[in-house]
């Protein structure tokens, strides 16, 4: 799966879209998913070139149809049952919030579908993936302990309710508490800028290291790890053009097994807060994904005007 787009012709190059699956449920908040749907829909990478999108949206839902607090009726293309063996495929999950008292108490979906979409970055954490809540939606991805450890935001409204429902979890899970903030969207980035200073840099190794670490790997038998599945030097289709997560170089890889061993397999998990929050969000994925001029002409088609929120532990910003 990639997001790289390049002139028709040049070998090599996937140009699917990224996907993003937006989790629906009765009793949402309509904007909390028609504001990253906006975004990501106008997202491209060359302007005014449509076959250049970088995204492709996909509704999932317990049945055919979800009727939002507003009124609005909206249809699925796929159930839960369907998206969650599908999860894999997946880059982008959005849960929005609204109508969460009854789920909480449920236990129904879209929390399975959160958890799922957690274990599924924790063993493959050589791909790049997303867990984005809008609005209240950051109350499910609490309830289901993805935000142990990190830093989060809501609604202004509920800033105390995610609090308490995130010091409850973590005493029933005996995990670290959240950082609940005031924020327009709070990035637990969880990704590595391969800058050129490779001594501070944690996360990457040298051309030697690797080869070091490839012989060690042959020599102990056993399959090859996903880095050394890119011996060739070549970007992998996981790569992102304007992501920090991966910069186009032969001289040095992301190391997959530090990365294995960070909070949720480096998931990155972005919380929004309140209702068009979700827009900036959404427009600092495309700005992730694709690259900051994409997002900054996405928010000038939609005359926006971009709010932009805090990252932490990473360098994506």
């Amino acid at each position: 799966m990639s997001a790289i787009y390049e002139e028709p012709g040049d070998a090599g190059v996937v140009n699917e879209p990224v996907k993003v699956l937006i989790a629906l449920h009765e009793g949402m908040d309509a904007m909390d998913v028609v504001g990253p749907l906006e975004v990501f829909s106008w997202a491209m990478h060359q302007p005014k070139k449509p076959e250049t999108k970088a995204f492709r949206v996909i509704f999932a839902a317990e049945g055919e149809e979800v009727t939002s607090a507003q009124g609005a009726t909206f249809n699925a293309h796929m159930s839960f049952a369907e998206a969650m063996k599908r999860l894999a495929e997946i880059d982008v999950l959005v849960i929005p919030g609204g109508g969460t008292e009854a789920i909480l108490k449920s236990k129904g979906q879209p929390l399975p579908l959160i958890k799922q979409f957690a274990e599924t970055q924790k063993k493959q954490p050589h791909r790049e993936r997303t867990l984005m809540s809008v609005c209240t939606g950051s109350m499910f991805l609490a309830e289901c302990g993805v935000l142990a450890g990190l830093s989060a935001t809501t609604h202004p409204d509920y800033v105390t309710k995610l609090e308490i429902l995130c010091s409850n979890v973590a005493m029933r899970d005996m995990a670290d508490r959240c950082d609940v903030t005031e924020q327009r969207y709070v990035v637990n980035n969880l990704r590595f800028d391969l800058g050129e200073d490779e001594e501070s840099n944690p996360y990457i190794m040298s051309r030697k290291e690797y080869k070091e670490h490839k012989r060690r790997k042959s020599s102990a038998g056993g399959p090859p790890s996903p880095i050394e599945e890119r011996s060739n030097g070549a970007r992998p289709s996981g790569g992102r053009k304007g992501s920090m997560s991966w910069k186009a170089s032969n001289n040095r890889r992301e190391s997959v097994l530090k990365r294995s061993t960070l909070r949720l397999g480096g998931l990155r998990v972005l919380t929004t807060g309140g209702v068009t929050a979700g827009i900036d969000g959404a427009l600092y994925m495309v700005g992730a994904l694709v690259s900051d001029d994409a997002a900054d002409e996405v928010a000038r088609v939609m005359c926006h005007k971009w709010v932009k929120g805090m990252v932490v532990d990473g360098t994506d910003v």
